[in-house]
């Protein structure tokens, strides 16, 4: 029997959102909905205990039980079916801004790629390179690249995936799928309207390649959030600084210390203020200077002795 959940704050979030409502015409497309969703019994974890999706009495439900009508059948299962239907539809219009949060401290422009016959220029491996400002181009460091782009929205999509495996289970899927697809939307947005790749073989091998580093962050990533701050300054530099030997360990801890940080906001924020679509990462890893600085207590303890 389909599970009748519908999260409140995902409910919450539709009422405030403009998407007009998808009118499903035949059978196919009533089933390629239902097939979004999970019909096993919710995790609550972290979730509110008042999930019905429709509470009206069984008679109001079934107003002409005695009509066997195709259509009247139909239209019934859509009724019943709709708080659920309307899931994908709210998790798309969030993470759509969502992951615009993601991508904005690592945002960068070419401005030659908007003047007609003006040539992008490049580093010394043939890299377009751009024009980009904050803290992860300017005290950092990195060159504002399409690579290192992807790097920074990466580390920030990851920690909001990381939330989103707090949703109930039935609907973590569809958020985190959401936040994915136009995390790609995104890059291919980029590689067309700043660096000209209008070839859309080009395009695909350099989404094939993100997707590849993608599942190489989320790998690393989980590893060094269950495993401690060595294990996850050690992915960081992997992943964003391309294991460079002369990296500044202090900025390093510096990220590290901002991750847990965002980490620990997202644990203690509420379902509905996560996906509201509204959701923004405070600060850059430069806040954590000071805290970084300070000894720890097994360094404190050692020099006393």
């Amino acid at each position: 029997m389909a599970s009748s959940y519908t999260c409140r704050a995902c409910s919450r979030a539709l009422l405030r959102t403009n998407t007009s409502w998808v009118q499903l015409s035949n059978k196919a497309a009533l089933r390629r909905a239902q097939r979004n969703f999970s019909t096993t019994a919710p995790s609550l974890y972290n979730a509110s205990h008042s999930l019905n999706a429709d509470v009206r009495p069984e008679a109001i439900k079934k107003p002409f039980p005695n009509v066997k009508s195709g259509v009247s059948g139909l239209a019934q299962k859509l009724r019943e079916k709709a708080p659920l239907m309307t899931e994908p539809y709210v998790a798309y219009g969030a993470t759509r801004d969502l992951i615009k949060e993601c991508a904005r401290p690592g945002d960068y422009k070419i401005p030659q790629a908007l003047q007609k016959g003006a040539e992008i220029p490049t580093i010394e491996n043939g890299v377009h390179l751009g024009e980009g400002e904050g803290w992860w181009y300017e005290t950092l460091g990195l060159k504002p690249t399409f690579a290192n782009w992807t790097q920074i929205t990466f580390l920030h999509m990851y920690m909001l995936q990381v939330r989103f495996r707090m949703l109930p289970e039935t609907h973590a899927s569809t958020w985190i799928q959401h936040l994915t697809n136009h995390a790609f939307y995104a890059a291919e947005d980029r590689l067309v309207v700043w660096h000209k790749f209008n070839a859309n073989s080009l395009r695909q091998k350099h989404l094939k390649d993100m997707f590849s580093q993608w599942r190489a962050v989320l790998l690393s990533y989980d590893e060094g959030l269950m495993k401690g701050d060595a294990m996850l300054a050690s992915a960081i530099w992997r992943n964003l600084m391309g294991a460079k030997e002369d990296v500044d360990f202090q900025k390093l801890a510096q990220i590290v210390g901002y991750m847990r940080k965002e980490i620990k906001r997202l644990e203690n924020a509420s379902d509905e203020e996560v996906v509201n679509g509204m959701w923004t990462f405070k600060g850059d890893p430069g806040d954590e200077a000071s805290l970084v600085k300070q000894s720890s207590k097994m360094m404190q303890e050692s020099t006393r002795v």
